[in-house]
């Protein structure tokens, strides 16, 4: 779905021996019928990312459940593409397309990925707007630019405050005519563009595991890059243990204990950023407000159930301070009281903010929800 851009797995099973993908080792033809812990995993199977899937049941059945999951995978990234078309299909391409030229009929998924959308941006006050697409798409640019110049040994460069204010000139709400009785949406002004990239892979992800779960699927998890989301209990009754990348280096920095289903969202600084001329790293999250990459945090992982909504409130919270983040979490709350949400914020010890749960290791500061205390193990 992003241009030539593997993501490295940003949360992980550390069940599944750390964050390391490929097919466990498989049993013999005469034990297919045994029920024991599978997985496997995929590189090229939708959103430039590994998709990882794991499931204590037969062989027979796991591999039906694991084909069902990147078909699905690859179908919601073709939806949600904003970079290529696909024959037979109309999606967010063709949308921004049309912008200033006419409706254009699509799938309802599309239509419900872009009426959650909506509910994120007026519960975070705008802080989460996938109508920026105009400004993601010139940091876009310069930043796979910077990075082909970094790999070169040279440095990248920055896009002046001119042009950023005048792409965000084309941005907001008022311009998305989002039809749900037609299942169109039409984009009135022709510089407007959406980008879907803060919702698009929690919103897949939530989705194929209900089709999972509605599969039969009861002991479970599966992750897509940075989003992992449980399915029911671990089949011998301990809790999942999620790992959260270390920022600085390989591994987990700490791991998260839970138990039932569950989605873990991590967003961070340290996969897709080139260095520019003034010798700082520029990130892809980019905060709204600025028209510049955040710079508060090295990550924000959120933890609830639905992964759509961790994805969503996972990009929010980077952008946000640590005051008006747990604002946006109280908020959630009020909406959905009977819902877990829980945070964790990674930054340097320098940008270290007050928290009463917090935690300092190596070069990094952690502050987290009161919710995780206890379930938490320092790597």
């Amino acid at each position: 779905m992003k241009k030539k851009n593997i993501v490295k797995t940003l949360v992980c099973l550390t069940l599944l021996s750390g964050c390391a993908s490929g097919t466990s080792a498989s049993p013999s033809a005469s034990a297919e019928d045994e029920v024991k812990n599978y997985s496997n995993a995929s590189i090229d199977d939708g959103f430039d990312t590994v998709i990882q899937f794991q499931e204590t049941t037969t062989k027979e059945i796991f591999d039906s459940h694991f084909n069902d999951a990147l078909s699905l995978f690859r179908r919601y990234n073709d939806l949600f593409d904003i970079y290529n078309t696909y024959d037979g299909m109309n999606n967010l391409k063709t949308i921004n397309d049309n912008a200033g030229i006419q409706p254009v009929e699509v799938d309802p998924e599309i239509i419900s990925l872009l009426q959650e959308a909506k509910e994120y941006y007026d519960l975070s006050g705008g802080e989460f707007d996938i109508t920026i697409g105009s400004v993601l798409n010139i940091w876009h640019n310069y930043r796979e630019d910077g990075i082909t110049k970094n790999e070169a040994g040279e440095k990248g460069d920055l896009p002046s405050d001119e042009e950023l204010q005048e792409a965000a000139k084309h941005t907001g709400w008022d311009y998305v005519e989002i039809d749900a009785e037609n299942s169109t949406v039409y984009i009135t002004d022709p510089d407007v563009s959406l980008d879907v990239g803060g919702i698009a892979k929690g919103y897949a992800t939530e989705k194929i595991a209900q089709a999972l779960e509605q599969e039969g699927v009861e002991h479970g998890a599966l992750n897509a890059g940075g989003n992992t989301r449980t399915i029911g209990e671990k089949y011998n009754g301990t809790p999942w243990n999620i790992g959260i990348q270390n920022p600085g280096g390989s591994g987990s920095l700490l791991a998260v204990a839970q138990s039932g289903t569950m989605s873990f969202v991590t967003s961070g600084d340290y996969e897709r950023y080139y260095i520019a001329s003034d010798g700082r790293s520029y990130c892809h999250i980019i905060d709204p407000e600025s028209l510049y990459p955040a710079t508060r945090y090295h990550s924000v992982t959120i933890i609830t159930p639905d992964s759509s909504a961790a994805d969503c409130l996972s990009t929010t919270l980077f952008t946000l301070s640590f005051e008006e983040g747990n604002k946006v979490l109280e908020e959630y709350r009020s909406a959905h009281p009977d819902t877990t949400i829980e945070a964790i914020w990674i930054m340097d010890k320098d940008k270290a903010v007050d928290s009463e749960y917090s935690h300092e290791t190596g070069d990094y500061y952690i502050a987290y929800t009161a919710g995780l205390e206890g379930a938490i193990t320092w790597q």
